[in-house]
Formats: C-alpha cells, sequence, structure tokens
C-alpha cells in the first residue's frame, strides 16, 4: 500500500480547516452578537432607571440654579500706551531681515507688560484700600482679598492690540466701579514708574530739578543773612562771579547728562564721546578762569562766596529745568496715555449662573454615572452565578473591609 504523499494531506488538511472555519467564524460571530445582545438588555431592563435618572437630576440642578445669586459682569477695554521706536530697535530695523531675527526673540507685546501691571499686588493693594474689599469679599487677610479680587476679574489682551478688563459681582454697579477703578489706578501706577525712555528721562530731571530748587532757597536765604557793605558794592564783583557760577554750573549739568547717558549709550557712542569732549572742554575753561580770578577783600569773600553759591545753583535750576520741559515734552509725543475705548457700565443682564448650561450638563453627568453603574451591578451579579468568580468576589469583600478596619 503506497503511502500517502505529502502534498495529499496538506490538500487535506486545507480542506478540513476550510470545512471547519465558517463553523468557528458563526460561533464568534454569535458570541459577538450575544454580548452586544446582553448590554442592550441591560439597558432595556433599567431603561426606566437611565431616562428618569437623568431627567430628576437635571430638573434637581435647574431648581438649584434658581436659588443661586445671579452675578453681573462689567467689562471695559482700552488700549495701551503706544511707545515709539527707540535707538536700539531703529538700528535693528536698518538691519532688515537680520535686524528682524536679532529683536525677534526677545521683543514682546506692550500690551503683556499692561496686563501685569494691572494683576500686580501694589495695584490690587491699592484697589483693596480703595473699595474696601476686605469687608466686602469678608477677608481676614489682605493675600485673601486680592485671590477673591483674582477670582472675580479677568484681564486679557486681544490680538487687536486692546486689554479687556471683565469684573463680575452681584451688584450690578459695583461691577463697574470695580472694572473703571482698575484703569483709574493703572493710571496712578505708571505716574509712579518710568516706563519708556522718556518717562526716564523726565523722572531723572524731575528728581534733579527738585534738588536743585531746595540747594537754591538755601543758597538765597545765605546770601539774604549776609548782609551788603559799601565796599562790597563798589566792588561789583557780579559779572565775574556769575560767569564763573555758570561755568560752574554747565560742568555739573554736563557730568549728571552723562551720568544718565550712560544707561542708554555705550561709552563708544559718538553722542557719548562728543559729551565727553564738551566736558573737558569746561573744565579747561574753568582751570584758566580760576588762574585768571584777582583775590577779593577778606571783608568781601564771605559775601562773594554766597553770592556765587546762589548763582551756581540759580544756573543749575535753569539746566535742570529746561531739560525736564524737554523730556515732558517727549514723553507726550510717546503717547503714553491710557485711551479707553470703552467704559464699564452697570450691565443689565445678569452673566451667570446659566441655568440651561447647568441642568443639561447634570442630566448628561447623571446618565453617564447611572448607565456605569448598571453594568457594574450586571456584572456583579453575572460573576456571582459562577463559583470560580463569587469565591473572587468574596475574597475581594473580604480583603475591603480588612482594609477599612471592619469585619465583614
Amino acid at each position: 500500500m503506497n503511502p500517502t504523499p505529502p502534498a495529499a494531506d496538506y490538500i487535506i488538511a486545507n480542506a478540513s480547516a476550510t470545512s471547519a472555519g465558517p463553523d468557528l467564524q458563526s460561533v464568534s460571530g454569535e458570541d459577538d452578537e450575544i454580548s452586544l445582545l446582553d448590554l442592550l438588555q441591560v439597558v432595556a431592563d433599567n431603561l426606566r432607571l437611565l431616562v428618569l435618572g437623568p431627567l430628576v437630576a437635571g430638573l434637581a440642578a435647574l431648581g438649584i440654579s434658581f436659588a443661586i445669586a445671579p452675578t453681573f459682569t462689567a467689562t471695559t477695554k482700552f488700549m495701551p500706551p503706544q511707545q515709539q521706536q527707540g535707538g536700539a530697535a531703529a538700528m535693528l530695523a536698518g538691519l532688515g531681515a537680520l535686524g528682524g531675527l536679532a529683536g525677534a526673540a526677545g521683543i514682546k507685546s506692550p500690551a503683556d507688560q499692561y496686563v501685569a501691571f494691572l494683576k500686580s499686588n501694589s495695584l490690587q493693594d491699592a484697589l483693596v484700600d480703595r473699595l474696601k474689599l476686605l469687608e466686602r469679599y469678608e477677608s481676614k487677610f489682605r493675600e485673601d482679598a486680592r485671590l477673591a479680587l483674582s477670582g472675580s476679574v479677568v484681564i486679557a489682551s486681544g490680538k487687536d492690540g486692546l486689554i479687556s478688563i471683565e469684573a463680575s459681582d452681584k451688584d450690578p454697579a459695583f461691577a463697574a466701579q470695580l472694572a473703571n477703578a482698575h484703569l483709574e489706578e493703572l493710571g496712578k501706577l505708571l505716574n509712579r514708574l518710568a516706563v519708556t525712555e522718556a518717562q526716564q528721562r523726565r523722572l531723572f530731571f524731575e528728581k534733579q530739578l527738585t534738588n536743585a530748587k531746595d540747594n537754591l532757597t538755601k543758597a538765597d536765604q545765605a546770601l539774604k543773612a549776609s548782609g551788603v557793605n559799601s565796599s562790597v558794592l563798589k566792588a561789583t564783583p557780579a559779572a565775574a562771579v556769575e560767569g564763573m557760577a555758570k561755568l560752574k554750573a554747565g560742568i555739573a549739568a554736563q557730568e549728571i547728562k552723562l551720568a544718565s547717558m550712560r544707561g542708554y549709550l555705550t561709552e563708544s557712542a559718538p553722542d557719548f564721546k562728543q559729551a565727553q569732549t564738551e566736558l573737558g572742554a569746561m573744565r579747561a575753561q574753568m582751570a584758566r578762569a580760576e588762574k585768571e580770578e584777582p583775590a577779593a577783600n577778606p571783608g568781601d569773600s564771605d559775601y562773594i562766596a554766597r553770592f556765587r553759591d546762589y548763582k551756581y545753583h540759580e544756573t543749575l535750576f535753569e539746566l535742570f529745568a529746561k531739560q525736564y520741559e524737554v523730556a515732558r515734552i517727549d514723553e507726550s509725543r510717546e503717547g503714553a496715555v491710557i485711551q479707553v475705548l470703552d467704559v464699564a457700565q452697570a450691565p443689565e443682564r445678569k452673566s451667570k449662573p446659566k441655568k440651561a448650561l447647568i441642568a443639561m450638563v447634570s442630566a448628561l453627568a447623571a446618565g453617564f454615572a447611572l448607565l456605569l453603574f448598571v453594568f457594574i451591578r450586571q456584572s456583579l451579579r453575572s460573576a456571582s452565578q459562577t463559583p470560580e468568580s463569587a469565591e473572587k468576589l468574596s475574597r475581594l469583600q473580604a480583603a475591603f473591609f480588612k482594609a477599612i478596619g471592619r469585619k465583614p
């Protein structure tokens, strides 16, 4: 008897698998169909719970939302101060594409800076004191009042360059007052801070002008206290002393100017070198004038010294006054003024709570939770019918009660 060739065995095996394949596929498909039908059966058995449960939850949430006090939101929009292009930015712009690559990394929108000002602790503390937010928010500490204020106010900058302030409160009038108060306190904060280059120069010369005014007042009082005698009047040292005092004041002003220029210029800059040359020339002129100055009489020395000190402070005051006015003009040209587009007004409609949204979200959440509950309950019931699964459930129950310290 000839043995069956391998090819025949392969054909027979394939034929057997082919004949058995549809049966296995039908069984697998039947199991899947039975599993889906089981899920639908569970849903159908608990249909009343799955329908009425979310409906009751939505209606309950809707009823609770009516008990919540309405919240009103007032909005104000403004355009932040627009700064002129500084010297460094102009040099980068002159480089074309390379300048754009060099400046793009570090330059941010000015609106972001003003949003940070509005969210600063300094401005929020001013609002807490001004509007008495400690009592309104029933806060014991200032930090808690700031947190409550941050939760009630939303500050954002849009792509259009405008900054919006949305203040929410149960009182619509207070919501508008809170939004507008942010702008008023921002203006006060900007007056204290030097944001732009012109503002920095204005603040610098403002301080120097105040000091020069105080020194001039003291020099004037000292000159009046010295008295004037006939010998001093005959000597008439006014012309010579006045020239020396103005020259000395010019040197002091030039030194202060150089000190301020170091803040935004390098020592190799042409303007800085020119200022240094002018200072050297003035010092040389001062040295020649001191050598040519005639000796004063002992009786007149006190008056002449006080007169020279007076003229020195007077000239210094005039120089600082001119620089201060120039800085103020440059500051006004930079447009450092907050331009309000929309003033916050008391809203007529409430912004929260949104009753329909609360009811829909509550109904969906309750429906999902109930659906998960019925599936888990049905799985536990099915598992308890098998001895092996029932034993696992009992072990799980015993471990749970042991973990919480109770006996099953």
